[in-house]
Parts: structure tokens; sequence; C-alpha cells
């Protein structure tokens, strides 16, 4: 599957159509009529146009100046808020920020007699806003919104990070007529381009400027490359997916070389081996692993003197996540040094995740550290060696054949079972004696759920039973969690009886809440107010009542990314139900055999009748975590064919 695509441009002189600025405050009689975007009728709006421009300046500091200029046609309500505008500062320690000026914007539209007239933003009701130490928001918000309206604005932004060039996104939530970027990049300077997402370019063009840039009294030459798409299409999220900017139509520039002020060339771009030493050497990184001995009186002398060495990494490991809280920060640093979190029983990710490696590595047993982008965090773009791509740490230990990869921010983790959050792609393995190398992240575990019911339909219209549900792995994980979010297993049972209205949890059992290593299992006996009386003609019952799925997921005509499970499943149901000698069935679900290609998953159910009782037995199993947008329409159609099953219903009547 192909996300990233690298170009490399000649510097010659082009005689093509070039991209460049629309002139502010223009619109035709066209773009005020559109009541609809032909080409996407459902979008509630349409950006008309949009053009953006990156530049180094050669004025006092050489920063690096961002252009943005957008025009947007509003069909309806429902984009309203693309006239709240949000531009994102960054300021480091040091205080070098970034601010943004010549804000302007203007909303068209037509007045009760069908003139068009326009409201221009109050530069006055522009507003600063503070998100945390190193970033703020500047915010506004376009007048006058109406449906049918053309919302327009600009601004230009001036950022001291010039080594981090401005990416560009073609795709957004609403569809584009055109996008067009311009960058200007100053001969001193050497960029990896990466186009990421599936969609094309529909133009690209590269020209030369002559002495367009001054650089320590020494003009050089620039090169001015355009990128332009027609007719993109809307970025539409949906369930199971990763960090959206791991698909959406995108320019990424990376720099990779640059000549300083004496004419010598400084290769920006590492290679691994370059990543593994900065690792191994950092304050906050590898030197916190190398602190092994700070756990000799830290872990109790009872668990390092286990003589299995994969039970001693599990009382560790168990040790730990009893011992911290996550500050429920994602990071692969410990910046204020494993001793201090330790010591305050608090940390973030690398905090934890690094005291568990150094505690582990005390202990004789062989570990390593697994750097990884967390889901939300997006891809790793693996052509070039970027630190910046990673947010997050886990242990990796080696014992006998086999590995295991640990996170103890979460005491609910068992071991070997990582957050799902980690799950994304491949990590890198870094050691404090080899090179580093890829590591598959994927679930050592399956999210797994079986379900046991025995119910009785009574001679008064109740029925009553037994309703037993065994989660193992990820669906164990996320069951005990959902019960941890209650002061007690009693209120949990409350608020689970107050949604089934119909249903009486009369004696609840749950058995091995925290065994965290076996099937959590959970027993219910109940009592169902199903029927007033039983002397009506018909009387159905759905025996997929109990945890059936309403709403299909997937609802796009096609899909253009994957669709990320993160693990495969497994969930089985045995219904048995018993009713009195004096009725039968009249009407039952049919069997179901329903695959995906090439194995990846099965929806099957079977009904057999008894004397005086029914079977009812449904399967649904995907065996992937992943599966690629081809196989999209399958899945969604095993979808839709689980929901209308589980619809259907079983029919009694009194004997004649």
């Amino acid at each position: 599957m192909k996300l990233y695509l690298v170009l490399f441009y000649a510097l010659t002189i082009s005689l093509s159509a070039i991209a460049q600025d629309f002139k502010y405050g223009e619109y035709n009689t066209n773009e005020m009529n559109m009541t609809k975007y032909d080409k996407d009728t459902s979008a509630h709006a349409v950006v008309l146009k949009e053009f953006g421009k990156a530049y180094i300046s050669s004025t006092d500091g050489m920063p690096l100046i961002y252009e943005y200029h957008v025009k947007v046609k509003i069909f309806d309500s429902k984009a309203y808020q693309k006239g709240d505008v949000a531009i994102r500062l960054y300021k480091s320690d040091n205080m070098r920020f970034e601010t943004v000026s010549d804000i302007k914007g203007t909303t068209y539209y037509k007045d009760n007699n069908g003139n068009v007239t326009h409201t221009d933003l109050d530069d006055k009701k522009v507003y600063h806003e503070s998100v945390n130490k190193h970033n703020e928001r500047v915010k506004f918000a376009l007048p006058n919104i109406h449906d049918g309206c053309i919302i327009e604005y600009t601004y230009r932004v001036s950022s001291p990070y010039r080594f981090n060039f401005h990416s560009w996104d073609f795709q957004d939530d609403i569809p584009k007529i055109r996008s067009e970027f311009e960058a200007h990049i100053p001969g001193i300077y050497e960029y990896n381009v990466t186009l990421r997402g599936f969609l094309k370019l529909s133009r690209s063009n590269a020209d030369l400027e002559r002495e367009c840039f001054s650089y320590y009294g020494t003009k050089c030459d620039c090169s001015k490359i355009t990128y332009e798409m027609d007719d993109v299409p809307a970025f539409v999220e949906e369930s199971y997916m990763t960090a959206p900017k791991n698909y959406i139509s995108a320019i990424y520039f990376e720099l990779a070389q640059l000549t300083n002020q004496y004419g010598v060339k400084e290769k920006i771009t590492k290679e691994w081996k370059d990543i593994d030493y900065e690792l191994k050497k950092l304050d906050n990184f590898g030197s916190q692993i190398k602190r092994k001995d700070l756990f000799k009186d830290r872990i109790p002398t009872n668990i390092l003197n286990i003589s299995d060495t994969l039970l001693k990494a599990k009382a560790i490991y168990t040790y730990l996540q009893k011992w911290f809280k996550w500050n429920n920060i994602n990071t692969l640093w410990s910046d204020d040094g494993i001793k201090k979190s330790f010591d305050s029983h608090t940390g973030n990710s690398g905090d934890i995740n690094l005291s568990l490696i150094a505690a582990l590595g005390y202990a004789g047993i062989n570990t390593e550290a697994v750097v990884l982008s967390t889901r939300d965090n997006g891809a790793i773009n693996k052509l070039y060696p970027i630190l910046s791509d990673f947010d997050y740490v886990v242990a990796k230990i080696n014992v006998g054949n086999i590995s295991y990869m640990l996170d103890a921010t979460d005491p609910l983790l068992s071991f070997g079972l990582l957050p799902l959050r980690c799950i994304n792609d491949q990590g890198r393995v870094m050691s404090l004696n080899k090179p580093s190398y890829w590591i598959d992240m994927v679930t050592s575990k399956k999210r797994s759920k079986t379900y046991s019911l025995d119910l009785t339909l009574q001679d008064n219209g109740k029925i009553k039973g037994t309703i037993a549900i065994y989660s193992n792995g990820y669906a164990a994980y996320e069951q005990r969690k959902e019960i941890k979010k209650f002061n007690s297993v009693d209120e949990y049972v409350q608020n689970l009886d107050e949604k089934l209205p119909k249903l009486k949890i009369i004696k609840p059992t749950i058995g091995y809440l925290d065994s965290l290593d076996l099937p959590l299992a959970e027993t219910y006996e109940v009592e169902i107010t199903a029927y007033n009386s039983l002397d009506k003609d018909n009387i159905t019952f759905n025996p997929a009542f109990w945890d059936h799925l309403t709403e299909n997921p997937f609802k796009l005509v096609e899909r253009s990314y994957p669709i990320d499970m993160s693990s495969a499943s497994d969930y089985r149901m045995v219904l048995t139900m018993h009713y009195p000698d004096n009725f039968e069935i009249t009407n039952q679900p049919s069997p179901v055999g329903m695959a995906l290609p090439n194995n990846g998953g099965k929806f099957v159910t079977g009904f057999e009748k008894g004397v005086g009782m029914f079977t009812y037995s449904q399967s649904k199993q995907l065996t992937k975590a992943i599966y690629a947008p081809e196989e999209y329409p399958y899945l969604k159609e095993l979808y839709n064919k689980i929901i209308q099953n589980e619809k259907a219903n079983v029919v009694f009547r009194k004997k004649p």
C-alpha cells in the first residue's frame, strides 16, 4: 500500500502555467448562485479556491513566512463552523515564537432584495488564546454567515523555525475545487519532499529564481516549486482508522542538507546509526535506561530472588504497574528523571516505561526499549529517520526464544498486552549494545468473548435464567476497564441493571476481576419482564437480544484507506431457551453462513429445535487486524448481514 511518494525536481525554466494567488474580494454570479457542488452533492460546503505560499525571508532572523488565502462556498448550517478559524502558533522556552499578521476576512451574501453585499471581519474580534506554555491560538469568526454565502479570509504567519518548512494539506473534510501551494526554497537548503496520501497531483512545476535570497551578504538562487490539485474529494473519517494525517493527501518537507555561511554543506537528514547514538547519550532517554542500580533498594528482595526469569519479569512488571500512576501524557522521554518519578509514584509514559526497562535490566533480564508512534500521532516516515516522529516507548524482554512487549502505564494490562494506542505499524527496537531494528507492532492476543445464555420462559410471561460472559485478551482488558470506572462492582451492576429496564439482575458474580492473566468471568442470574400475558396468538422473542449490533460502522460508498481494527476478534454466543410444553415454534431465524474473501472472517448462525426448547448459536470472527481498502465492500456487507440477522425473531404460539 503506497502512502508516501518522494518527489524529486530538476530546476528548469518551465513555460507551463504556474500557480499564483487569486485576487481578494472577487466573486462571480455562478459562485453566488451555487446551491450544491455537482461532484459531491452531499457536501455542506466547498472550497472554491485555496492558495498557500511559503518562503524564507532575507530579513532579520531569516524567518519562514507562510501566507494562506481561501474562499469557501457555504451551502447550509452544517458548514457554518468553516467560518470559525483558529491559527496555531508555537513558542519555545528561549522566547522564540511565531506571530500572525495581515488577517483579513469577509462574508459575501445576498440581502433581502437579492443584492449581493458583504461584511468585513472586525479587527477587534481577533482573539489570542493560550493553550499551554508552548502553544497559543489566534481565533476569529467570519461575520453574518448565511446559507449560500461565500466566506474569504487570508493571513500571514512568521516563524523563526525555518528548518521546519511548512507542509500543505490538499484534503479537508469538505471538497475543494482547486488547492494550490507554492514553495520558495533558497539554494542553500535541500529538502526531501514527500507526497502523502492516495491522491495524485494535477500539476507540479519547478522554476529557478535568480538571486532571490541574501545569506550573510551573499546572493543565492531559489527554487520555486508549485503543487496543484483539482477536484479534491473531501476526506471522510470513519470508524476503525489510525490518525487521519496518515491518509490525508498532503505535501511534507524534511530538511536534508544546508550550506552554512562558510560554504560548507551540513547534512541534516540522519541515518539510524545517528539516531541510535543520540538516543543512547540523551539524558532523558539512554542515560535513564542505564540507571539500573537505582532499583537496588527499590525492588523488593523477594521479587529479585525469583529464579525463573519469566516469573521474575512478571513480578517486576506487576510491581511497577501498581507503583506508578500515569499522568496520561504520551512521550518517550523522562524529562525530570526516573528517580524523581519513582519517588513521587507518578509520571508520563516515558518515566514509567524507562523505569520498567531499567528495573528489568537490574534484575538481569535481557531488555530493550521500543520507540514507536501511537495511533493518534500518525505513521512513521521510514524513508528518513526523524526522531520527532516517535512519541512513546515500551519495554521488550527476551526470554529464551520468546519476546514480550510491556507497558506499565495501566494497572489493568496483562503481561505482554500492549495498549491499543501502541498498535501502529512498526516500532524501532533500541538497544544499548547493538544497532536498532524494526519490529511489527501487532497485538499478541485477539479480542475474544463467549456468551452462554440458559433461559426459561415462565407461565407468567417472565423469562428467568443465567447469562454467562467470558472475556479474553483485549475484550477482557476493555471490560475490566469498564467495571473499574465505578467505585465498586455493586455500582457497576446497578448501572448495568438501569440500562436494561426490562431486565433485573437477581444475582451477579464477577470472577477474576484482578487476575489479569485469566479470562474475566461474569455470571448474572436474571429475570426479564418479557410479556404481560402468554395468551396472545403469537409471541416473539429475539435470541440475539444481548449485546447485538444496531448500526453498521461502515457507511462510505468506498474507502481509500485501510480498515484498522487494531486486533483480530472472535465473538461466540450460544442461547438455550426452554418454553412451556403447550407452546410450539411457528417461525425461526434461518441459518446464515457468510465468509470474507481470503479467510478474512465469517458470520455463522445456527438454530436447532428440541422438545420444549431450542438452541440458537452465533459466531462472529474477524481473523485480521487490518483490512485493505479493496476488502471494504465485503466487510461492509458482512456487517449489514449481521445487523439484518440479529433482528430475526423466534415466534411462539400455543398449540391448537
